[in-house]
């Protein structure tokens, strides 16, 4: 009986993955039968060289195991397919021939190599013509998503890669930024994983201080423009959550909408941007004050993928890293689902020395930071700390300012808009075709 071995991620299934399967099936009838057997690809293993799989895993093993032909669905926990190969050892391996070229050509060779152990043999399927997982998933992000496939999505991506890395949004158009942005680096599609909702740039795009002036409802239209034309996670910068009877409605709305988490600060009275630390006054709740109002947002929750992250000021005012850690305690008792450690130093090293302490902790959860003071730490670096999630808290803002201002000054003085536009500006064009509906 022979074995045919094919590996596919298969969150988008198509005829191309079909014509697969049944070119293997062809292979099992002329010789005296076998079995199937695919190869699943973890969310893990997808989100090491592109955008997290829409379906989980669970689900896009149900959907293969239906496939006619399939006799068996096991998962590939990496893009390498040699461990696999070794336990099962199979005859054959199958895949599209694209993959003789590009990225995946040492994959296949060392397929290849592999497969001589035991004469096995690597068959190239012609590509599929007509077939485009680019076009796919780009009329997947046109139709959208759910508050609830949104909702979970974080956890999801927190579980699959070593880091997940998150940009600010201000309005729609800075949604679509971070929605669209990507590289190719070395063959993988690297993109941001997710929207920072932050406070600070949402009021100073609206040109209000960061001061808590803007209301709930403000904020939510902002948040509304947002979920209207993106499909990533949310982390929404909820300030210090207000008086516990407020967070409790703040939780339920945003667990509604589909956030996926919000991060309260552990202070108290008239809000000051952290960056200032101790040259305005600023007052550090009591630990188990707070701890309280975690409790409490964690109670009104509905589902369990809604995340509720205590952020710790100890460090930007100045009461040390000690302190931070007997905070960070007595907020995961209360059921915080992850820390955001803050510091305004120029250097790591204040929150490595924090992180090299919390990642012993025993009911440690997600640790999250936020670089804007310490920007020349790497994401390398951010993961040999066990850290999960860093946030760019405002840099799309911060880049959209002086290139308004620059735009509005060549104008005054040049006294027409010719150099502006060629100079500083996008092309119409690719105005509009960024906005969805616009051609």
């Amino acid at each position: 009986m022979k074995k045919i071995y094919i590996g596919m991620s298969a969150d988008l299934l198509h005829p191309g993955h079909l014509n697969i399967i049944n070119e293997a099936r062809k292979i099992l009838d002329n010789e005296g039968g076998g079995e199937i057997i695919i190869g699943l690809l973890t969310d893990s293993a997808i989100a090491s060289y592109k955008r997290l799989p829409y379906m989980t895993f669970e689900q896009r093993k149900v959907v293969v195991e239906n496939v006619k032909g399939v006799n068996k669905v096991i998962p590939q926990e990496t893009l390498d397919y040699v461990p696999n190969l070794l336990k099962i050892k199979p005859d054959y391996v199958l895949h599209g021939d694209d993959w003789k070229t590009g990225v995946q050509a040492q994959t296949r060779q060392r397929i290849i190599e592999t497969m001589k152990q035991w004469n096995g043999k690597v068959i190239d399927i012609p590509y599929t013509e007509g077939i485009s997982s680019t076009k796919l998933n780009k009329i997947l992000k046109e139709v959208g998503t759910t508050p609830e496939i949104r909702g979970k999505r974080l956890k999801r991506l927190i579980n699959s890669k070593d880091l997940v890395t998150i940009l600010e949004a201000h309005n729609g158009l800075s949604g679509l930024i971070v929605e669209n942005t990507s590289i190719d680096e070395q063959g993988k599609k690297v993109e941001f994983d997710g929207i920072w909702l932050s406070s600070l740039t949402q009021s100073a795009a609206q040109g209000k201080p960061d001061t808590g002036y803007l209301d709930t409802t403000s904020r939510m239209a902002t948040l509304n423009d947002i979920l209207d034309v993106t499909t990533k996670p949310i982390i929404y910068d909820g300030d210090n959550g207000g008086p516990c009877e407020h967070f409790v409605f703040t939780v339920k709305t945003l667990e509604r909408l589909g956030v996926s988490a919000i991060i309260i600060e552990d202070k108290t009275g008239l809000k000051r941007n952290s960056l200032f630390g101790l040259e305005v006054k600023q007052t550090q709740d009591d630990p188990y004050n707070f701890a309280q109002k975690i409790k409490i947002g964690k109670q009104a929750q509905v589902t369990n993928d809604f995340m509720i992250i205590a952020r710790i000021e100890s460090l930007i005012l100045e009461k040390g890293i000690d302190d931070a850690i007997n905070r960070a305690k007595i907020y995961l008792e209360a059921g915080a689902d992850g820390i955001m450690i803050h510091s305004r130093q120029k250097t790591f090293d204040e929150i490595k020395g924090f992180a090299k302490i919390y990642n012993t902790l025993e009911n440690k959860k997600p640790l999250i930071v936020v670089p804007s003071s310490y920007s020349e730490v790497s994401e390398k670096e951010l993961i040999e700390n066990n850290i999960k999630i860093v946030i760019y808290a405002n840099h799309l803002l911060r880049a959209a300012y002086p290139a308004m201002v620059n735009s509005a000054k060549s104008i005054l003085k040049n006294h027409r808009c010719k150099e502006t536009s060629d100079e500083y500006c996008m092309k119409i064009k690719d105005i509009l075709t960024l906005i969805p509906g616009s051609y």
